[in-house]
């Protein structure tokens, strides 16, 4: 059962969400500007550090809780359309805490102005750079929805080229079929705060262009998982993504990969953002933190 302060919460998402967004169109520069405005309401966590940096000419930001624990590569989520280091930034320290260790947060380019590969180039080109100074097997590839899609593209991809394989791969409600085909995303009966339906099949338009819904490297639902590390995935069983996680599930285990489906009653597509407003924020990033500890001994 959800807490009373995460129903609450769900409800002035839904609020926020549709006063700002038009839910027939798509008008990517008001979301844009109207996510980062919220974003700049939500002040730094404490005890922890943060270096602006850049990396391979785009703009980065090393989040430390000052000890020597692992490293995670974090790829924000937002349709391929929007997010970037100021509205993840919560939940990256929240991440580098937990785990003792840091947290890479990153801008990749953003569609329609940059369309499918331009997002994965950029996550690939990012982890390639890290790979130089930091051993693969103390880092994570993470990710949310889109991000959490990239992390598995990534992956795909890493594993194609025969470049070394990350620790594990974390994946919080990802959006892993781009021909949106899951059936809780075409009929859910549930509200979603954070995804609109009829919209998924336009921000997808926008990313990949004339580019196939069922290609791998933008629809990861539809690859070969065949030698991937292991993968971490979260979700809440009302999002409308829920199909995306479990599809997922049961094809990379058929691939014989080691598969945690972390299923959480009545949560929301994007609850592991909320923190610290909720309590299911914390606790889902405690689980996060115990699997890639695990990964990275």
């Amino acid at each position: 059962m959800p807490s009373i302060r995460s129903q609450l919460f769900k409800k002035i998402l839904a609020f926020l969400v549709r006063s700002r967004i038009d839910t027939q169109t798509l008008n990517v520069p008001k979301i844009r500007a109207e996510t980062e405005k919220l974003a700049k309401l939500r002040k730094r966590p404490a005890g922890l550090s943060y270096e602006p940096i850049k990396i391979q000419g785009l703009q980065a930001e090393w989040i430390s809780s000052n000890h020597s624990g692992p490293v995670i590569l974090f790829i924000h989520g937002g349709g391929y359309l929007f997010g970037s280091i100021n509205t993840h930034r919560t939940l990256a320290a929240g991440l580098a805490e937990a785990i003792q260790g840091l947290v890479l947060l990153f801008n990749y380019r953003l569609a329609p102005e940059h369309r499918f590969p331009a997002a994965l180039d950029d996550t690939l080109a990012i982890y390639q750079s890290l790979i130089k100074e930091i051993d693969p097997k103390k880092l994570v590839l993470a990710g949310d929805s889109t991000g959490g899609g990239l992390v598995l593209a990534a992956l795909l991809s890493l594993r194609d080229q025969k470049l070394p394989l990350p620790a594990a791969g974390v994946c919080l409600s990802p959006w892993t079929d781009l021909a949106c085909t899951g059936e809780t995303l075409l009929h859910s009966k549930e509200t979603d705060p954070l995804v609109i339906s009829q919209l998924a099949p336009v921000a997808a338009k926008l990313y990949l262009g004339d580019v196939d819904p069922k290609n791998p490297l933008a629809s990861p639902l539809y690859g070969n998982f065949e030698g991937l590390p292991p993968l971490f995935i979260q979700v809440g069983s009302s999002e409308l993504l829920l199909d995306d996680s479990t599809r997922l599930a049961d094809h990379a285990r058929r691939a014989g990969v080691d598969v945690t489906l972390d299923i959480w009653p009545d949560m929301f597509h994007g609850w592991q953002l909320c923190l610290p407003y909720i309590p299911e924020s914390g606790k889902a990033i405690t689980k996060i933190a115990a699997f890639i500890s695990k990964a990275t001994k």
